[in-house]
């Protein structure tokens, strides 16, 4: 994954023109447009555009780019409204990231996926004879979200559960986003469609060629940090002192030198310090901090 993602790099830095602006903003309008006349034709329009592979191997080779613009799904105005706003935003914020050049290679590999994924389950369901639409975009658009995720997991969100706003981290949406993944692929499962579960996972798919790597670092510093903490050898002088604070409470005192014996109780205006190279969260007056023999564990 590493020398996909820098043989990206150098490519969009060989053609720093490469890739069309404002990409999320064309596929939003186009959307747009076929919802609007989708509205006016009593829904007549969007099946000429959609992923059919009976279609495209008859000649209507424009369906291999303008199922891009067939909204999925019409649950509302309000809600289609927000749904392209948010892949709009989305897109945006990844094409100011990374550079025009690099969310073109990121959204249009989805495209392509798309379409092999489309014509595979194509040619799984009769081929030229195949008149169901076997591809969309709606997987690849919800992916842009996990791209957000990922680069700005504790970035806060405003979502709405009807009409309450709830302010959410991108990480905590994400994992929603990524349950919807799995529902999906389930719901075909059990419903016989196996080849239509794969939809989804190629979206995943397209996602995990690009944060793979970013995926699997964090999951090895996570491992090794825990590994860390729980090490036998690894001292965490927060528990120590609370320890050391609980049972010197017992004591009548917080602090006592290990040298000379005084405590915070007989002394109230001595500073008392843990010394980091003791063993055992040994405490020292100010006198001794810095003149003591160190202790160390055989």
């Amino acid at each position: 994954m590493k020398r996909l993602d820098a043989a990206i790099s150098r490519f969009c830095y060989k053609h720093p023109n490469f890739g069309i602006p404002n990409l999320m903003l064309m596929v939003v309008i186009g959307n747009a447009i076929v919802y609007i006349m989708d509205t006016l034709s009593n829904y007549t329009f969007s099946p000429i555009l959609a992923f059919v592979p009976g279609a495209i191997l008859h000649g209507e080779i424009w369906r291999l780019i303008s199922f891009v613009f067939v909204p999925e799904g019409y649950s509302g105005l309000i809600f289609f409204a927000i749904s392209l706003y948010f892949y709009y935003w989305c897109g945006r914020q990844l094409e100011q990231l990374w550079g025009t050049g690099r969310f073109n290679v990121f959204y249009f590999g989805g495209v392509l996926l798309s379409i092999i994924m489309g014509m595979v389950i194509g040619f799984a369901y009769g081929g030229v004879n195949c008149d169901i639409p076997t591809a969309s975009m709606y997987y690849v658009n919800l992916s842009l979200f996990l791209a957000i995720a990922t680069l700005y997991p504790e970035m806060r969100m405003i979502i709405f559960a009807g009409f309450l706003p709830l302010p959410l981290k991108a990480k905590w949406i994400a994992w929603a986003d990524l349950a919807l993944f799995a529902l999906e692929i389930v719901r075909n499962l059990l419903s016989g469609s196996f080849l239509f579960a794969l939809l989804p996972v190629v979206a995943l798919l397209n996602y995990f060629l690009f944060f793979g790597d970013t995926l699997l670092s964090g999951a090895r510093r996570r491992t090794q940090r825990f590994q860390y903490q729980h090490s036998p050898n690894t001292i965490s002088f927060k528990k120590g002192v609370k320890e050391v604070q609980r049972r010197q409470q017992r004591q009548g005192y917080l602090h006592k030198c290990c040298v000379c014996g005084k405590t915070d109780a007989d002394y109230p205006d001595m500073e008392f310090r843990y010394c980091s190279r003791c063993a055992g969260y040994r405490c020292y007056c100010m006198d001794h901090i810095n003149n003591h023999v160190h202790v160390t564990e055989d």
